[in-house]
């Protein structure tokens, strides 16, 4: 049988996703199971993002070590939870989110500030080769120590057993009518939420929040009234650490974990931040809900199963590259 010309098979694809988007809208539970498991994944990203924003609007440099602190997170929750049966989900959370962050300031203080200190010549060069050089350490180190092989910890916890008609549970689904949720995915969100929620408190309701802001707006300002730049560096950037590796550390039950797991959730945050806008924090918290939105929507809507996780990342990218068309400052970015 001679092969299908290009164009016809084009058309035959297009008739599928015609056919299958119009069975889609008539069983509108499937929509919503899609819209609902985008939301829970993107507030992971938003998580993820608002600790790549923080760095960035204080320290005005993007870490490509990000993602690094994603997948230690990660370890850390996976080799507590091995090693200790029986050790506390949500401790061995906070842990990680400690480990991340005294990670972070370390570097920070070791290699960064040298930058803030104006001891380097060409200080956007020097940041960029000293987190790619971070990012390759922390991805080999975790190989050397951890192995190749994909690793994935226990759930941390199991639902009660309800049945109220709409609302039922199983140990590890939560059934809303016909849609199956995963506990997994729930449970990090919820912890997300929490982390996002603590992050906003912790930013507009404190003076050391309010630091934080005054530095990343003017640093000789805030210095003029007795605020220390150096040291608002240095939680900068053990703050976005523990951030993703908070969002690691809740998303590691829920995927296998590989040293390389961070490559593509830095790729996302990246997306997110340019986004919603270069440090703008409510960019970085709607970015990541519409990022996960349109991921789910793209691969749930695509015609073919077998192929659409494939196209995960691309949907996303297209989304990107119209909001860049259209407003290039980002949803929430202000024109320099």
């Amino acid at each position: 049988m001679w092969p299908l010309p290009d164009v016809l098979l084009h058309a035959m694809h297009f008739h599928m996703w015609l056919d299958a988007l119009f069975k889609f809208q008539i069983t509108g539970t499937y929509i919503v199971r899609l819209i609902l498991e985008g939301l829970l994944i993107g507030v992971i990203y938003a998580l993820m993002a608002l600790g790549l924003t923080l760095i960035f609007s204080v320290l005005n440099i993007v870490s490509f070590a990000h993602g690094e602190f994603y997948m230690i997170g990660g370890y850390v929750v996976y080799a507590i939870l091995h090693h200790y049966k029986g050790f506390p989900g949500l401790l061995a959370i906070v842990v990680a989110a400690l480990v991340t962050f005294v990670i972070g300031a370390v570097f920070e203080r070791l290699f960064l500030q040298p930058m803030a200190k104006g001891q380097v010549e060409r200080p956007s060069e020097y940041a960029i080769l000293i987190t790619f050089g971070l990012s390759f350490f922390l991805q080999f180190v975790m190989l050397g120590i951890m192995g190749p092989f994909p690793k994935k910890a226990p759930r941390f916890w199991s639902f009660p057993k309800i049945d109220l008609g709409f609302i039922r549970t199983t140990k590890t689904t939560l059934f809303l009518g016909n849609i199956p949720l995963s506990g997994g995915r729930i449970f990090a969100a919820i912890i997300a939420l929490l982390a996002l929620a603590a992050v906003l408190w912790f930013m507009y309701r404190t003076w050391t929040g309010w630091a934080l802001q005054a530095v990343s707006q003017d640093r000789n300002a805030a210095a003029v009234v007795g605020i220390n730049p150096l040291n608002m560096n240095t939680l900068a950037f053990g703050m976005g650490a523990m951030l993703a590796g908070l969002a690691g550390a809740v998303l590691v039950t829920v995927f296998s974990w590989v040293p390389w797991v961070g490559v593509p959730a830095s790729a996302k945050s990246f997306v997110i931040i340019v986004l919603g806008g270069m440090g703008s924090i409510p960019g970085s918290l709607v970015g990541g809900l519409i990022l996960g939105v349109v991921e789910s929507l793209g691969t749930g809507l695509f015609p073919d199963p077998a192929r659409a996780q494939a196209y995960r990342d691309v949907f996303g990218l297209v989304i990107f590259a119209l909001v860049l068309w259209l407003k290039p400052t980002g949803l929430f970015g202000r024109k320099l």
